[in-house]
């Protein structure tokens, strides 16, 4: 029998943790096996739901990251604005997506680990860069949209099958 989906939200600063909840929710009704890890470095709550998990690590800088690259792969979504996670993630077979829908692909982590290096070594010399633009009800939408797409193909391809353990 498949394994079942396990989607990994990188917590701290990710504004669709509700979403994810709403989307893992709609699949088990349909029974999809999905588990959801909260990953954080302090407590967030989370919901009281046998699928949902909240995991607090040390208060290290990447610690957070490291737990969820050391479980990702295939069979796995990555929710992340993280680039040089959701570059390790790609690389051991997940799914990752942005908070705001965009898929992260071995390309696209590529191009956009060297724009963040640019944009650090910009702001380290002082020079004043913008951030990125405001998160808003267009983003919300197309990271729901892609989740649930994300979540349709890995059951597709064998994924959610049996209940997580």
């Amino acid at each position: 029998m498949p394994a079942p989906i396990a989607i990994y939200i990188d917590a701290d600063a990710c504004p669709v943790k509700q979403e994810v909840y709403r989307v893992a929710e709609r699949h088990l009704a349909k029974g999809l096996a999905v588990h959801v890890f909260v990953v954080s470095n302090s407590p967030i709550a989370v919901p009281k739901h046998p699928a949902v998990e909240r995991v607090v690590v040390s208060g290290d800088m990447n610690a957070a990251d490291d737990w969820i690259a050391e479980r990702a792969g295939q069979g796995a979504v990555v929710v992340t604005a993280d680039v040089p996670l959701a570059s390790r993630c790609v690389k051991a077979g997940a799914t990752v997506l942005a908070p705001t829908g965009r898929a992260f692909t071995e390309d696209s982590t590529g191009m956009a680990l060297a724009t963040r290096n640019l944009m650090d070594s910009l702001r380290s010399a002082g020079e004043i860069t913008g951030g990125p633009k405001p998160f808003g009800p267009r983003d919300r939408s197309n990271f729901l949209s892609a989740l649930d797409q994300a979540l349709v193909r890995l059951k597709r391809a064998g994924w959610g099958g049996e209940a997580w353990s």
